[in-house]
């Protein structure tokens, strides 16, 4: 089955209810949740970094790597219906939360711009370069913070 914009799917069926390939292509391919993340334990807040996963292609902003990524990335998480409510840290502009928060797919989303392009035009994708996992001394990561993607206080 190859999804069509007109199919618009993701306004009468619930995430627990597509299939895998709907699933799979509500993603918009921004990057965000390739990029390494910081969270401060006593706070809560959760920030973003410039620094990439090993896996993650700059060139097409996707995983490198996508069917075999937990294999090589242990930590990596494997969203899905069942999750997604319970990881608050993905950015909000993601299509799955905002569906799970019933806000809909945004205007720049490619499945309703018809433009993959949209996504990064909109200012939704990670912004490139990034510097890549392999090449950054964890203990640094502070130093490539770039924003806060989640305040603590919000998860009350």
């Amino acid at each position: 089955m190859r999804i069509t914009l007109t199919d618009r799917y993701w306004e009468t069926k619930t995430l627990g209810e597509m299939t895998a390939e709907e699933w799979e292509a509500l993603c918009d391919g921004c990057g965000k949740c390739c990029l390494m993340l910081l969270e401060d334990e006593d706070t809560g807040d959760v920030w973003e970094t410039d620094v990439a996963c090993k896996l993650f292609d700059q060139g097409c902003r996707a995983c490198s790597d996508y069917a075999n990524r937990q294999k090589h990335v242990p930590g990596c998480v494997q969203l899905s219906a069942d999750n997604i409510e319970e990881l608050r840290w993905m950015p909000k502009s993601c299509a799955y939360r905002r569906l799970a928060e019933g806000r809909g797919l945004a205007d720049w989303h490619p499945l309703v711009s018809g433009e993959q392009e949209s996504v990064a035009r909109a200012g939704k994708a990670v912004r490139l370069p990034l510097a890549r996992e392999q090449e950054v001394d964890l203990l640094d990561l502070e130093d490539h913070v770039v924003t806060r993607r989640l305040k603590g206080s919000d998860l009350k």
